[in-house]
């Protein structure tokens, strides 16, 4: 089965997440924006072998790290999609925009596209791609666990901006009802910041996207 711890990091408090499948104890990080020796601490707590990235998006608060942890444990990075190739390529000026540790750009091992399957040891989770926020966003599903790390596409009573370059409100909530909603009422998401949330409870209450 599917285990999951979230940790906030940088000054942006992102959810990363570190997923790790309980019967082989092998794990993957999502979405390392920094703090890299907070993680790799939690990392070695749990007794975990690191073995994958996997990225919702490419803004630095979700990707500033995975360079330098792609480099120094030689780890593949598993999306996002190829759309948001253009902010990876920004990541060294992103990072000098909102005065965070310098970040390098990279070249992601494996795009992802809608559809796609990713593993960790005898765990798989869905890749659904969802526009809107970023042009390549990307969400992971675990019909098993009913979760899924949806990045910034959705948070509990809110949406994510569309206000950067290539956001798009109206392709955002297409992608929230139409690639989100499916997964079931009762999937519990973990946002790319804040408390976690079901879906249920965001078509219930949500001013943006509740079913009314």
């Amino acid at each position: 089965m599917l285990q999951y711890l979230t940790i906030p990091v940088t000054a942006f408090d992102q959810n990363c997440s570190l997923v790790w499948c309980d019967q082989t104890q092998k794990a993957a990080v999502i979405d390392p924006g920094g703090d890299l020796p907070v993680l790799l601490a939690e990392v070695a707590r749990l007794g975990l072998s690191l073995e994958q990235i996997w990225l919702t998006h490419a803004h630095i608060d979700h990707a500033g790290g995975t360079a330098e942890l792609a480099k120094r444990l030689k780890l593949p990075i598993i999306g996002p999609h190829a759309a948001d190739q253009f902010w990876i390529d920004g990541l060294p000026e992103q990072s000098r925009m909102f005065g965070m540790p310098p970040a390098q750009s990279f070249k992601p091992t494996r795009w992802l596209a809608d559809g796609d399957s990713v593993s960790i040891g005898q765990c798989t989770l869905q890749v659904r791609h969802c526009p809107g926020h970023t042009p390549g966003h990307v969400v992971f599903y675990s019909a098993e666990a009913k979760r899924a790390f949806v990045g910034d596409v959705l948070f509990a009573g809110s949406i994510g901006r569309t206000d950067f370059p290539q956001g798009d409100h109206n392709t955002l909530i297409a992608s929230i009802r139409q690639r989100l909603w499916p997964m079931g009422d009762d999937t519990v998401f973990i946002p790319g910041h804040g408390p976690e949330s079901t879906f249920g409870e965001e078509r219930r209450y949500n001013p943006y996207v509740a079913d009314r």
